[in-house]
């Protein structure tokens, strides 16, 4: 029987792949310069974050009679899979990979009040949704700060790809009657992307730093945000090798239309993250 690989062992793969070809080509650089001891030449954080996840989704079909209002069909902690790597081609300016999944499979019953030519009704039902959101950034960063600058802040402007496959299917009855839609759609492509970014060195082992990025998609019947905001800390035991912990924050919106219906998502999670750390 042959071995399977999957998504994320691939990309674990491949960071490394990468990682070991910048250590490569950048050698001869750093027998000559030297960046703020804030940076490193290579990066690497392989973790996740076990966050608290709300979600809430709506559907909106009017052919089909079906309005399902703004309705909570996620709450609670589920572990998100992330990867990072950062390299510098020079001593204040590099490339920056961010890499995230989110999937979830949920369902919610839903009561939403209404009123027809003066008589109150409830639209009874259920919304269910499968979800599988892929996230990859990539930017060129420059930093602000040189060697003898233990503080530097950067900027970076760069691109998000995304992947999404999703599928919201309501049902909403109002007394004998039951009106059924389901909303699938798989859709992929770019986003423009800008970052921010502080890194600060405290001593030899420690360091701590903050991160802010947003994305933006228009143009197709697939239209949304995603923002992610983290601030945390370094702790290196080892020259190469360490700890990261962060406190993290996403928030995505997303909306799909066609012809007949739309249908939005939003979700928001926020906790901490741990990180095995690698650096060169």
């Amino acid at each position: 029987m042959r071995p399977t690989v999957n998504k994320n062992q691939k990309f674990i793969f491949t960071t490394a792949v990468i990682a070991a070809t910048a250590m490569w080509s950048l050698a001869p650089r750093v027998a000559r310069a030297e960046p703020s001891p804030a940076l490193d030449r290579v990066s690497i954080w392989l973790g996740g974050f076990q966050a608290d996840i709300k979600g809430y989704a709506s559907v909106r079909d009017p052919g089909n009679n079906v309005d399902t209002g703004d309705q909570q069909i996620l709450s609670g902690d589920k572990t998100v899979q992330r990867a990072k790597l950062d390299w510098l081609i020079m001593d204040s300016q590099g490339f920056s990979v961010d890499y995230f999944r989110i999937n979830d499979k949920s369902s919610r019953g839903i009561s939403e009040p209404f009123t027809f030519e003066g008589v109150n009704y409830t639209a009874a039902g259920r919304i269910a949704s499968d979800t599988t959101l892929d996230v990859g950034n990539f930017s060129y960063r420059w930093w602000f700060g040189d060697a003898d600058n233990n503080h530097v802040f950067g900027l970076g402007l760069g691109a998000a790809y995304y992947k999404l496959d999703a599928t919201l299917n309501a049902a909403v009855g109002v007394g004998p009657l039951t009106y059924n839609t389901i909303q699938r759609y798989d859709d992929s492509g770019w986003a423009p992307l800008v970052t921010l970014g502080w890194r600060s060195k405290v001593s030899d082992q420690v360091r701590i730093y903050a991160d802010l990025s947003g994305v933006r998609k228009n143009g197709s019947d697939l239209s949304g945000t995603i923002t992610n905001a983290a601030i945390g800390a370094e702790w290196f035991p080892w020259k190469n090798v360490g700890i990261g912990a962060e406190y993290a924050s996403t928030r995505i919106r997303l909306k799909q239309k066609d012809d007949a219906a739309t249908a939005r998502v939003r979700l928001e999670f926020d906790g901490p993250a741990v990180y095995l750390r690698l650096r060169f």
